[in-house]
């Protein structure tokens, strides 16, 4: 009689996980954002530094590229690190 609850009580332990493993399982709309949010969390901060570079040499005199590969690689450092940071979660 015994067993027989043990047995039950495993069976509905194993169903209840069961249950809740399809309940979490990614799907496909799920995966889109979050290769989406990746992208974007990588591509943002390139074309921030970029953009700011760019205006920052367009304030200097003459013909420069200092700041604009500067910031540009700043941000392929920080667009990096932020991919790191989220897939690392």
């Amino acid at each position: 009689m015994k067993d027989l609850q043990n047995l039950k009580i495993k069976i509905k332990s194993q169903i209840t996980r069961i249950k809740k493993a399809e309940h979490d399982r990614p799907n496909l709309l799920s995966q889109t954002i979050y290769i989406g949010t990746l992208g974007l969390v990588m591509v943002l901060p390139i074309i921030a530094g970029a953009y700011l570079g760019s205006w920052l040499d367009g304030m200097m005199a003459g013909y420069s590229m200092h700041w604009t590969l500067s910031l540009l690689l700043t941000g392929v450092v920080i667009g990096i690190l932020n991919v790191y940071f989220l897939i690392k979660d």
